[in-house]
């Protein structure tokens, strides 16, 4: 199986599913809103959150492109939350203070340059910057793990990308992705990791989710995830394009525990556990007589049946294999029969 490593933490199917919260440009440019979902997201027992680098200059031209769950364009919106370089040092710099591993998307060139500058452990790139191959390849040069998502991709469009972070020797994740803000459960496609662990069986896979809730990140980690990203906010009312489809800090630790339990509860087979003998012992039922029972008598179903507890020589199963038997010895009402109480 697959996995990748960051920052110490292994990643993969044989690990607890890797959350990560996405604070994204959540924080509106205010960088006292960005420290305090880094610190609720800590509190919440969360292992990592994201944040977003732009550049703009080096990101997009001036443009009037309005994207799909805002009312204002794309200029207008990433000029208002651009964070400073300082801002981004002290902000991973908290996230490390308090345990967590600090990851950013850059969207440009100057982006992925100014987070190598702040020694990141590894690289998230964004579903827009999927089919992005000079950025992809120019991120992949620092040799460090790439998570990238692929919505508004196909697996056509994902393998030139996969084949770069291959080539390269990048440690890499493949996160599947509906970039719909929020993205409707039936059109959330969980059926893609199966396409994704076809195309791509040495990856690790994920789910960047923009469902409102949790349910389609449980769903995903039966299906294989072992990364799951979601948007973060402390404050739902608070302002801000990604602040509808994000959860909330109990939203998030019951992610993270949810989904712990899901990955724990995986696997193995349909046999009987060693564990549940006590739960035998009482719950099975056992060939019992239900009157007394003389030496000669035929075994039938009007002195035997089966009753718990399930403490007897010969189980409930076996019941109709001794009808017809004939009693050797004395059994008393309500005994439970023992393979020698009867003829062969």
């Amino acid at each position: 199986m697959s996995e990748i490593m960051i920052a110490g933490r292994r990643i993969g199917p044989d690990h607890a599913p890797f959350v990560i919260a996405e604070i994204g440009i959540n924080h509106e440019g205010d960088f006292g809103k960005a420290i305090q979902m880094v610190e609720a997201a800590a509190k919440a027992g969360c292992e990592c959150v994201k944040i977003q680098t732009h550049i703009l200059e080096d990101e997009m031209v001036p443009n009037e492109v309005v994207p799909g769950n805002a009312k204002e364009g794309i200029w207008d919106i990433i000029s208002r939350c651009v964070l400073t370089e300082d801002e981004e040092r002290r902000i991973k710099a908290r996230v490390e203070e308090l345990g967590m591993i600090f990851l950013s998307t850059p969207f440009s060139r100057a982006a992925a340059n100014q987070l190598e500058s702040l020694g990141v452990c590894a690289y998230k790139i964004g579903s827009g910057e999927c089919n992005n191959y000079p950025l992809i390849r120019h991120v992949a040069s620092f040799g460090k793990p790439v998570i990238l998502s692929t919505g508004m991709n196909d697996i056509a469009s994902i393998e030139p990308a996969v084949a770069i972070l291959r080539e390269a020797g990048t440690p890499h994740a493949i996160l599947h992705c509906t970039s719909l803000y929020p993205t409707p459960y039936d059109k959330v496609r969980l059926g893609a990791l199966k396409d994704l662990a076809e195309a791509f069986p040495d990856a690790v896979l994920g789910l960047s989710d923009h469902s409102l809730g949790n349910y389609t990140c449980y769903g995903a980690v039966t299906l294989g995830a072992s990364i799951l990203e979601k948007h973060f906010t402390c404050d739902k009312s608070w302002p801000g394009p990604d602040v509808p489809i994000s959860i909330d800090p109990e939203e998030l630790r019951q992610l993270i525990e949810g989904s712990r339990a899901l990955h724990q509860a995986m696997g193995g087979k349909k046999d009987i556990l060693p564990d549940e003998q006590p739960t035998i012992d009482f719950a099975y039922a056992c060939v019992v007589a239900i009157k007394n029972i003389q030496a000669g008598d035929v075994l039938s179903r009007e002195n035997l049946w089966v009753k718990r507890p399930g403490t007897g020589d010969i189980l409930a199963k076996d019941f109709e294999g001794i009808l017809g038997r004939v009693a050797t010895r004395p059994v008393k009402k309500n005994a439970q029969l023992a393979w020698g109480d009867f003829d062969g």
